[in-house]
């Protein structure tokens, strides 16, 4: 039981230093260092071509919101 408190303890004590620290430095949170773009993948699938499913989806999104369209008019 000693175990687990202690290490919630650091784990408060990291945390509380963490938010002092972000108070005083007045800093947005900010990402990673690029992430994907990092690394030159420009969107999640990198596919030149979309598969048939997204294809499917983005036609149903698409009918979707043409048919939402047409319900406000």
């Amino acid at each position: 039981m000693v175990v687990y408190l202690t290490t919630f303890v650091v784990f408060l004590l990291v945390i509380v230093a963490m938010a002092v620290g972000y108070i005083f430095q007045r800093k947005t949170v900010s990402g990673s260092c690029g992430g994907l773009d990092g690394i030159g993948i420009a969107k999640e699938c990198d596919c030149p071509e979309p598969c048939d499913a997204r294809k499917k989806r983005e036609a149903r999104e698409a009918k979707q919101a043409e048919w939402q369209k047409n319900q406000i008019i």
